[in-house]
């Protein structure tokens, strides 16, 4: 049966058009590294180092910002610190000067103080300390000494008993800054009187003739006391280096 042309709808065909983005970022495309060139692929390796150099760089750029600005506030803070440090120091020594006269005008020092005493609050609860600090010295006169005396070990202590021998020639061993030790040489005049050789003797005479206590300074100890415990503890601050 023969249809109507006339009854036949003719539907346009719709033509769908796909806009590409050309301002995608090939960093956002899959690549196929087998379809690029030797060029291609250099430059985009080139790219990627030059990627991450930038980035490594702000990194230690900021590290570097946040350490030097650490730096700075912990050495300026220091310089304060011991800046206030000094200042007290300076103003202990003005009144503890002024409470050892009253002390001495009291009748609170003893005659034969050499500087150092201590004042508690009435409470019993804080209390400061002047401490005498001295420094022991020995002229050339020990050199001299300890010549005598390693001499007298080498010859009679040392073939008799090696460990003693040993033991005393430690009590003449100096420290670091080339000194002898003061606990030390107490020690040794421990053995006086155990030898009459004549070295022996000379040696630990000449080391009491050339031994002197110099005067450092005055250092300052400060303690509270806990009011729970009865115990008494110690306000830290170190003045040997002022």
């Amino acid at each position: 049966m023969c249809k109507d042309i006339k009854n036949i709808e003719v539907i346009e065909p719709e033509i769908l058009t796909i806009n590409s983005n050309k301002n995608m970022s090939t960093d956002t495309q899959t690549l196929d590294p087998s379809k690029l060139s030797t060029a291609e692929l250099e430059a985009l390796l080139k790219q990627r180092k030059a990627s991450e150099q930038k980035k490594l760089a702000k990194e230690k750029e900021a590290y570097e910002k946040d350490r030097d600005e650490k730096v700075f506030n912990i050495i300026t803070t220091a310089k304060t610190l011991f800046k206030e440090l000094s200042e007290f120091k300076d103003y202990c020594h003005i009144e503890m000067d002024k409470q050892a006269i009253k002390l001495s005008a009291y009748g609170k020092i003893r005659s034969n103080s050499k500087g150092g005493f201590s004042v508690t609050n009435t409470d019993d609860t804080m209390r400061v300390t002047r401490r005498r600090d001295t420094e022991p010295v020995w002229d050339e006169r020990s050199v001299k000494a300890i010549e005598l005396i390693k001499e007298f070990l080498g010859d009679t202590i040392k073939k008799r008993d090696l460990k003693l021998y040993e033991i005393l020639l430690s009590f003449l061993e100096r420290n670091a800054n080339g000194d002898l030790e003061y606990s030390r040489v107490m020690d040794l005049y421990k053995h006086e009187d155990k030898y009459d050789d004549p070295r022996w003797k000379e040696g630990l005479r000449l080391i009491k003739e050339s031994f002197s206590n110099h005067l450092k300074g005055f250092g300052y100890e400060f303690k509270m006391k806990d009011e729970s415990t009865g115990k008494w503890s110690n306000i830290l601050l170190n003045f040997s280096g002022l």
